[in-house]
């Protein structure tokens, strides 16, 4: 701990993303990455954007790509606000919507920024057991509060919450803010984007990087009424007004516009995520039942870490979290038929030692 660092550097418990190494070549089953390329005209539209106008910053409000997305979900530019990755919007939504006063409520089982977030903001956050089967306990987040995040899907268990819970949820929190983080939605959930209309306390987050395979150039955006919308844009200009470069503008936008290409890979995930479980329940697993672009699961004879350890042995990356009530589970991404063929044959050898 450096003597230069300030108190609030001194109390952060940093967010640790999931291990990239490069020792060898590994199937890299642990951060959630779409197993498949983006698409044809994304690459394309990034490729047309390297040019001379490189020299000139990037349009600060993201017009097109905002005018795009409203196209997309049937909303106003007004009602669009883009950051660089999702992880920025969140930061920008905690600084903008949550108070010291009354405490920002999530799960105890979650995205685990969100804790990172509420220390870095000096927040005290109300957390919410899940239930025994990693279910949300929709009653508990109707409770008094400063405002909620729920993940739907959840991470890193997979569940989803059905849209009459979030509308309870909305309706019990008038008068708070309401974020709803659909980073996996597109695999299987049920997007809240129709009631953005009939709630000004709700706010849709999502990211480009797992649906539309573009985790390398780090966009993400919110949805909501005009009031949230400038109330980030606040926060953001008082940061950075450039936060999107001229390259992922293009992409992102060209992204959003092949959402038929983007459906099909999507597809493909669900399908191979079906197949993944039955075979992991056939060789001792239980899996939580997922609608995301990855799975939990535990053995119910070997201890996670061990086969965590195990498996990276074998070349192939899962995500362990050492934590209380998801120490003997594992997430495991969802990638190519080859990738969790491999991952199936680690696996057995595993076991039979």
């Amino acid at each position: 701990m450096s003597k230069f660092w300030n108190e609030l550097v001194q109390k952060l418990d940093p967010y640790v993303p999931g291990e990239q190494p490069k020792d060898k070549k590994y199937v890299k089953l642990n951060t959630n990455e779409n197993p498949y390329p983006p698409s044809p005209k994304v690459v394309k539209a990034i490729k047309q954007a390297v040019n001379e106008q490189l020299r000139l910053y990037p349009d600060p409000n993201a017009d097109e790509l905002r005018k795009t997305a409203a196209e997309h979900f049937q909303l106003d530019p007004e009602q669009i606000f883009v950051g660089n990755g999702s992880d920025e919007v969140l930061a920008f939504s905690f600084m903008s919507f949550f108070s010291a006063e009354n405490p920002v409520a999530f799960a105890d089982i979650t995205y685990s920024f969100y804790k990172v977030y509420a220390n870095l903001c000096s927040l005290s956050p109300k957390i919410i057991p899940l239930n025994e089967d990693f279910s949300l306990p929709v009653k508990a987040f109707c409770e008094p509060n400063g405002g909620v995040v729920i993940p739907n899907p959840n991470a890193p268990t997979g569940r989803g919450v059905s849209l009459s819970e979030v509308k309870e949820i909305l309706e019990a929190n008038k008068d708070h803010v309401v974020i709803i983080d659909e980073a996996y939605i597109d695999f299987g959930g049920e997007s809240v984007i129709p009631f953005i209309n009939d709630y000004p306390n709700l706010l849709v987050i999502r990211t480009l990087s797992k649906y539309s395979s573009l985790a390398g150039i780090r966009v993400g955006y919110a949805l909501g009424q005009k009031e949230l919308i400038d109330g980030l844009n606040r926060v953001k200009n008082s940061f950075n007004s450039y936060t999107i470069d001229r390259l992922a503008l293009a992409g992102a936008k060209a992204a959003i516009d092949d959402d038929a290409y983007y459906q099909e890979m999507a597809k493909k995930i669900v399908t191979t995520r079906e197949q993944t479980i039955e075979r992991l329940q056939n060789i001792g697993f239980t899996v939580v039942p997922s609608q995301s672009n990855f799975i939990f699961a535990s053995h119910t004879e070997v201890d996670a870490e061990v086969i965590f350890h195990e498996l990276r042995d074998h070349g192939v990356l899962v995500r362990y979290f050492n934590q209380p009530r998801i120490s003997n589970h594992l997430r495991i991404t969802i990638g190519t038929d080859e990738e969790m063929d491999k991952l199936i044959d680690a696996l057995k050898l595993i076991l039979k030692k």
